[in-house]
């Protein structure tokens, strides 16, 4: 199976001890792959130094087979990401962010920009602002960007955060149809355990800045009665609920 992220020995700690520590992780072409864990376990962090917003204290990444430390540009050219927050112009209609994005793609044209807005669902509201959206279209409009120049691979923070229930059913079928047409990677973070569930073929449990487990969800499931119990016997086995 071709590794698409392969994360070695990652690690990042602040001044107040929190952070990652001795992050070690392989993800495969066409994974859904669910990074599950409480706010503030690490999550982010490895996120920010995976597409180079922060720089781990030792320890590589490498994307597609390019070390993010000496071939950043190479490792994020089939990379689109959300982190933290998905950034938009508020002054600026749905269109024209997208079409602001697209200068930094060589063939994105205005038909794709029509195609992402149809596929997250808001092309009918391509020429209202940015600035009238709700957290859930705000949302949508960052994963149209994050997915505009057909990435291989694309690392989502939180996705699912400031959606409704129909906006989260939407994002999930979204993703899958994505890794299954497109054979396009995700690497999401969460910490809503359900979604992971309903979402992900595999997932890693990340707590305390250390990844505690990675499994298949078929064999999670074939072994809990859901992924919560797993999550929670995961962080009791290692001590620290």
């Amino acid at each position: 199976m071709e590794k698409v992220i392969e994360i070695i020995g990652l690690n990042k700690v602040y001044k107040n001890g929190r952070g990652i520590r001795d992050i070690n992780l392989d993800i495969f072409r066409g994974d859904i792959f669910g990074f599950l864990g409480p706010n503030g376990a690490g999550k982010t962090t490895a996120m920010k130094i995976m597409v180079g917003l922060m720089k781990a204290d030792s320890g590589d990444i490498k994307i597609f087979g390019h070390s993010i430390e000496t071939e950043f540009e190479k490792a994020m050219e089939k990379v689109g990401s959300i982190i933290e927050t998905a950034e938009s112009f508020s002054y600026m209609t749905a269109y024209e962010n997208l079409k602001q994005f697209a200068r930094y793609y060589k063939n994105v044209d205005n038909k794709r920009i029509d195609e992402v807005l149809e596929i997250t669902g808001i092309f009918k509201y391509k020429n209202e602002r940015a600035r009238n959206f709700s957290l859930g279209m705000k949302q949508r409009l960052g994963i149209a960007a994050a997915i505009l120049s057909k990435p291989e691979l694309v690392i989502l923070d939180e996705p699912l955060n400031g959606l409704d229930v129909e906006g989260m059913i939407d994002m999930r079928n979204l993703i899958k149809r994505m890794a299954e047409t497109e054979k396009t990677t995700f690497f999401i973070s969460s910490h809503l355990i359900h979604d992971v569930e309903l979402t992900c073929n595999r997932i890693g449990i990340v707590f305390n800045g250390k990844i505690l487990s990675v499994d298949t969800t078929e064999n999670i499931l074939a072994n809990y009665d859901s992924l919560e119990n797993y999550f929670i016997s995961e962080v009791d086995r290692n001590g620290k609920l």
